[in-house]
């Protein structure tokens, strides 16, 4: 047995005075004994938040890597490094820091492509991890404050990302920098203006370069590692954590495996496998190849060129809007800007921000909701967010356009006139088929809670009817279709008059408006059927060992 004269024994006195030394000065030990007892419900769709962060931790070490070997300049050199295809070009140095540490550097490339594989990785987990919170209605009460901040961490870090494939100073990079120049230039009355203060002068000038490096390695990576733990950690950790029903969640019971110690080798062993994927892509799957583009030049044109995929729809409402300018006062006013630059986004974030509080108030649900409803559940909502999906992937898709065009050899007005009249059409058919396929869902949830799962099995009857045999679903394995659930809406209709005296609901048109889409949004909300004790197999399965709420494995909150 070890005692205090053995190094075991110095080691654990060294942690306990540790630990008794941070517990007098911030009372640690409260808090960590609660955090570690704390349940995490064993659901695949909240890995994709973990996949946001730890690339996010991917991003600033390889970034730090980066800084290192950079010269964010755009002082002109002759280029003389490895790359013999270049060498002897006149370059910008941030051009030739690129070449440098793509070629020379030990590790560089692979560093380099780190870096850009795991920025899409973390834009896409954030973006699935967004639709993943939508659909379940995870943005209710009490978690908007969440909602908006993770909204807030899209738009910063699909700005970075703008800033960051910028820096190279290549050809395909300059290119968008013009676009960032177009975009600001056509803001109505102080464009211009804007413009001489972004560039320190005429385009592309001498600045943009080191200030975009300013903003992408220091102030936006700030502003998002305060953010990340905010929203991660601090309002997950405070509040209690969402669950889908089913497996005998509740509202106010979280069942789940503890902190510590499954939770905590869970994550870690996830944590490996993202950084082994990025790896992986970083080493086999080539990633913008800056010198095969060559340096910027304004006057040269790349054919094909295309941003990274989260930039993509942006590109695509630049692209299929019309020419459209409007002359007023001396002044002129370029919709073909304005709009796919300034209105498309502008109108597609605050409607994502807004949405929390705009169901509320059709809804008339103020209640708290820690338990998610399935999509299906909410058929209005799901047809919402399949809308907003369809809109923000035909963009996408017109984006590509000229490529679309020549795969398929296809007229490139035809995809462009295509796509002006799919953003209209398609998020009304996606609504109208996400809600028929939801609604369906239930009915088909209603037909295994009444009459069990169907098996293929047919048999004749003594009286020559065929029938097909059917096998009851245990309750553990149909608690998700019988459980109780927090309503999602409630009532909010206009009273009828009453002796031909119109109640005061009635008279504003605000409040019909409201009642009429309240009505809209409970039109299919889900039925939770009952269903008898006796009516199941022949046992519950137990999915977690521990049944008391206070145990290891649950939580009340």
């Amino acid at each position: 047995m070890a005692g205090y004269g053995t190094p075991a024994g110095r080691t654990s006195r060294a942690v306990d005075g540790s630990a008794r030394a941070l517990d007098e000065r911030f009372g640690t030990n409260r808090w960590a004994r609660k955090a570690l007892r704390k349940a995490f419900p064993d659901q695949w769709s909240f890995l994709l938040g973990e996949i946001a962060m730890y690339s996010f931790v991917v991003i600033l070490l390889t970034g730090v890597y980066l800084t290192l070997f950079f010269k964010p300049s755009m002082h002109e050199v002759i280029y003389n490094g490895s790359y013999t295809k270049l060498q002897g070009v006149k370059m910008s140095e941030a051009y030739a820091s690129t070449l440098e540490i793509s070629f020379d550097v030990r590790g560089g490339l692979l560093v380099r492509q780190m870096h850009h594989w795991s920025t899409l990785i973390f834009m896409a987990a954030i973006l699935v991890h967004m639709l993943r919170n939508f659909f379940s209605g995870a943005f209710r009460k009490p978690r908007e404050v969440n909602w908006l901040i993770g909204i807030l961490m899209f738009m910063l870090v699909m700005l970075n990302g703008l800033f960051g494939y910028s820096l190279p100073d290549d050809l395909l990079s300059g290119t968008g920098i013009r676009i960032l120049e177009g975009v600001l230039a056509g803001i109505p009355l102080v464009g211009s203006y804007t413009v001489m203060f972004v560039f320190g002068g005429e385009f592309p000038g001498t600045d943009i370069i080191p200030r975009l490096y300013i903003v992408h390695v220091l102030l936006i990576p700030g502003i998002l590692a305060a953010l990340i733990p905010l929203h991660a950690i601090v309002l997950t950790w405070r509040q209690t954590h969402t669950q889908f029903p089913g497996k005998r969640s509740s509202n106010t019971t979280v069942y789940g495996y503890p902190f510590f110690p499954v939770f905590v080798a869970k994550t870690t062993a996830f944590f490996l496998w993202v950084i082994g994927v990025t790896v992986l892509l970083a080493a086999f799957v080539q990633i913008n190849p800056v010198w095969l583009f060559g340096p910027y030049d304004p006057g040269a044109i790349s054919s094909g060129s295309q941003p990274d995929w989260y930039m993509g729809w942006l590109e695509g409402a630049l692209r299929i809007m019309p020419a459209w300018e409007i002359s007023a006062w001396g002044h002129t006013v370029s919709m073909s800007v304005i709009v796919p630059a300034l209105v498309v986004p502008g109108v597609l974030f605050t409607g994502l921000a807004a949405y929390p509080f705009l169901e509320r108030w059709v809804t008339g649900d103020h209640a708290i909701h820690h338990l998610l409803d399935r999509p299906r559940d909410v058929p209005a909502r799901t047809g919402v967010g399949v809308a907003g999906v369809v809109f923000f992937g035909l963009l996408w898709l017109a984006g590509g356009n000229d490529i679309l065009a020549e795969r398929f050899h296809i007229s490139l007005f035809a995809t462009t006139w295509f796509f002006r009249f799919a953003v209209i059409l398609g998020p009304i058919l996606g609504y109208i088929v996400a809600y028929r396929i939801c609604v369906g869902l239930q009915r088909r949830d209603l037909g295994i809670a009444a009459h069990g799962l169907e098996t293929g099995v047919i048999r004749m009857s003594p009286d020559g009817k065929f029938s097909e045999v059917e096998r009851p679903m245990t309750d553990e394995a149909i608690a998700a279709i019988t459980d109780p659930r927090p309503a999602a809406a409630v009532p909010l209709d206009v009273p009828p008059p009453i002796e031909g005296v119109e109640s005061p609901r009635a008279r504003s048109g605000v409040k019909r408006v409201r009642a009429a889409l309240n009505r809209r949004f409970r039109a299919d909300l889900v039925v939770v059927p009952e269903r008898h004790p006796d009516e199941g197999g022949n046992g519950h399965e137990r999915a977690i060992s521990a049944a008391e709420p206070e145990s290891e494995s649950a939580s009340r909150r």
